[in-house]
């Protein structure tokens, strides 16, 4: 009985570390892989915003490095992870 008593005071304990897991592990994991995946699948002619607010068009891509048009005939270069997101490109 004594033992019993005791895995049952651990039984809230194992609820909240679950409860945790679904709502704030789990998710993170899916957004981390996701943006892995847009990452990677960066490729010339993609329109994107960097993590400065600056909207840009890719124009070539060098290992880690992205060579980015910002305006006409001018061009930086952005590190991949400096990426925050691709551009939705309709109507053009």
């Amino acid at each position: 009985m004594p033992q019993n008593a005791a895995f049952m005071q651990f039984i809230p304990l194992i609820i909240i570390m679950v409860i945790f897991y679904f709502l704030l592990i789990r998710p993170q994991q899916k957004q981390a892989k996701e943006r892995k995946a847009m990452l990677d699948a960066l490729k010339s002619g993609d329109k994107i915003l960097t993590n400065g607010g600056i909207l840009g068009l890719i124009t070539g891509i060098n290992g880690d490095e992205l060579d980015v048009e910002i305006a006409k005939n001018v061009k930086v270069s952005v590190v991949r992870s400096a990426v925050a997101g691709l551009v939705n490109q309709t109507g053009k």
